[in-house]
């Protein structure tokens, strides 16, 4: 049981291309194929919580001022079964770096060449 929490936090962040507001498809699973726009991202576990993807049940009990009963709602996905949106094209793409002239960094997607939107918008 040590082994496994000692593994599960190895405390390494990984860098994810992925960020909030981009739009994704889900490439595995139960929701494959369904696309959604990230809500938001958790690198430390590399999982993003899509809008839309996911939904589990969550069994509340009722407290002061809130009904008790079944809600669901979005559960994160790893990062490894979504890829980006082409802007252009509306396909999933992986996602490279571009340095610009001026030494700045620019997302791009890496069938269309096409740049994703400063901000992730």
């Amino acid at each position: 049981m040590i082994r496994r929490k000692l593994a599960q936090s190895s405390g390494k962040v990984t860098a994810m291309k992925i960020r909030r507001n981009d739009e994704v498809m889900v490439i595995s699973g139960d929701d494959k194929g369904k696309k959604g726009r990230v809500l938001a991202v958790f690198p430390d576990k590399s999982r993003v919580l899509v809008e839309g993807i996911n939904f589990v049940k969550r069994h509340t009990r009722p407290r002061t001022g809130r009904q008790g009963g079944i809600v669901e709602k979005e559960a994160p996905i790893h990062v490894s079964n979504v890829m980006a949106i082409d802007p252009s094209s509306g396909e999933p793409t992986r996602i490279s770096k571009q340095v610009l002239g001026d030494g700045k960094r620019q997302r791009v997607a890496k069938k269309s060449g096409e740049a994703f939107p400063q901000g992730g918008k």
